[in-house]
């Protein structure tokens, strides 16, 4: 569903991101772990096809982002860290409006069924979502990932700021849509979820991927010393 291919990313004397190779299969989630400035964003921008590569190739359901731009996106969604609703319009009219952008025409008992079934309160879906919490509109934005059919996510720190409960419901919902055939590529900072989320994991530093394994063969503390020793080598060759 999503693949790099030497993916690289340079800002005049600066590489963000450098020969990047990265798979994520259908139903899969692919977690991706960094500090600030490692490249996670970087590699998401390339994905979505907001900034071109310098080299290399990101490819989206066997299309090249960069010959394709609109083709690719129309099996995307991404969801941010900050999900940016339509203060004024509720959830059901954020919904149905940002779906339609997408190309898929929803409405009435359909809008109401796909917020409930993403764990919106239903007192909630007529209410302005001005009001809503991060963790709701990050719910509206999984509806409107699931209304739009798409066949891959893209997740940047999307439980940055959420409770603990509202962490654990978000990552049920994304493995939801993993057992849907969905392929889902995240970057986080929160190593323990990433943990008990990612079927596969891999650290970005300094634009490169220096490591990468299964969720499921670690325990919480083996991924943190991993993953600190990793930073701790790259900030001194940094400073070297």
């Amino acid at each position: 569903m999503l693949r790099a291919e030497g993916l690289t990313k340079r800002y005049e004397e600066v590489e963000a991101l450098t020969d990047l190779e990265l798979e994520v299969r259908p139903g899969e989630v692919y977690c991706l772990l960094g500090p600030n400035g490692a490249g996670k964003s970087t590699t998401m921008n390339l994905f979505l096809g907001f900034t071109a590569p310098t080299a290399g190739r990101a490819w989206v359901c066997g299309l090249d982002v960069a010959y394709h731009p609109i083709e690719s996106k129309r099996h995307l969604a991404y969801i941010p860290e900050q999900v940016h609703l339509y203060p004024h319009l509720s959830g059901a009219e954020n919904l149905e409006y940002f779906a339609s952008l997408g190309g898929s025409a929803v409405a009435g008992p359909e809008i109401e069924g796909l917020l409930a079934q993403v764990g919106l309160p239903r007192a909630a879906i007529h209410r302005r979502s001005g009001e809503y919490s991060k963790g709701m509109r990050q719910k509206v934005g999984l509806a409107i990932a699931v209304a739009k059919r798409a066949r891959a996510l893209l997740l940047d720190e999307p439980t940055s700021g959420l409770d603990p409960r509202a962490s654990f419901e978000f990552s049920r919902l994304v493995r939801g849509m993993c057992d849907e055939g969905v392929a889902v590529l995240m970057a986080t900072h929160d190593l323990f979820r990433a943990r008990d989320l990612a079927n596969r994991i891999g650290i970005l530093c300094a634009g490169r991927l220096v490591w990468e394994g299964a969720g499921a063969d670690f325990t919480g503390e083996d991924l943190e010393r991993i993953y600190l020793a990793h930073v701790r080598r790259a900030a001194e060759e940094a400073s070297a």
